[in-house]
C-alpha cells in the first residue's frame, strides 16, 4: 500500500511509463512516507473514444470526494 492506478490516452513508450511510475514512487516516498517495497503503480492506456465513458464519468465526474486535483476540461460541456 499505496497503489496507485495511471489511465492515459495511448502513446507513451514503456520507458515513458518506467519512468512515470519512478516519479510517482518518489513522490509517494517523499511525501507519504511510505518505503519504495510498499509502493506499486499499474499504467492503463485507454483509446480517446473511451476516455468519457471508462475514465471521465466513473472516475472524475462520480467520485468528486476522491478527487484533489480536478482536470481543466470537461468533455460533457
Amino acid at each position: 500500500m499505496p497503489h496507485v492506478i495511471l489511465k492515459l490516452y495511448p502513446g507513451k513508450s514503456a520507458e515513458q511509463k518506467a519512468a512515470i511510475a519512478d516519479e510517482i514512487v518518489k513522490a509517494l516516498i517523499k511525501t507519504g512516507h511510505w518505503g519504495a517495497d510498499a509502493v506499486s503503480v499499474g499504467i492503463e492506456d485507454v483509446a480517446p473514444q473511451d476516455w468519457v465513458e471508462s475514465v471521465f464519468k466513473p472516475e472524475i465526474i462520480d467520485k468528486p470526494d476522491t478527487l484533489y486535483k480536478k482536470p481543466g476540461y470537461n468533455p460533457l460541456a
